[in-house]
């Protein structure tokens, strides 16, 4: 099983990203504390990869995982969405057992 899957429009998103910010050489997907189901996605750049994080490369991207919040993320689909009502990272998360009423955090 991928660590993550990569959607050639977040993959798209992601080098869009990058091209405004030379210093990155990559984003960083990992979790926190977040609302009010307890977790929730954060998306960062990468200028200084860490050790402790895992490295995926897809669709000429790289996304570092941080460890940490590798188990909450196996096998999640990374994507992005832009449309009249919501504009962003979207993830499908097969390791989420609920989300909260407004969709900003989940539990695993």
């Amino acid at each position: 099983m991928a660590v993550i899957n990569i959607t050639d429009k977040a993959a798209d998103r992601i080098r869009a990203l990058l091209a405004k910010n030379e210093a990155a050489v990559g984003i960083k997907l990992g979790t926190s504390t977040h609302g009010c189901s307890g977790l929730g996605y954060t998306v960062d750049y990468v200028e200084e990869p860490s050790t402790d994080d895992e490295i995926v490369e897809d669709k000429g991207v790289k996304v570092f995982v941080d460890r940490k919040s590798l188990l909450f993320l196996l096998g999640t689909e990374m994507d992005w969405e832009d449309s009249m009502f919501s504009t962003g990272f979207k993830f499908s998360n097969p390791n989420e057992k609920g989300r909260c009423g407004c969709g900003e955090s989940f539990h695993v």
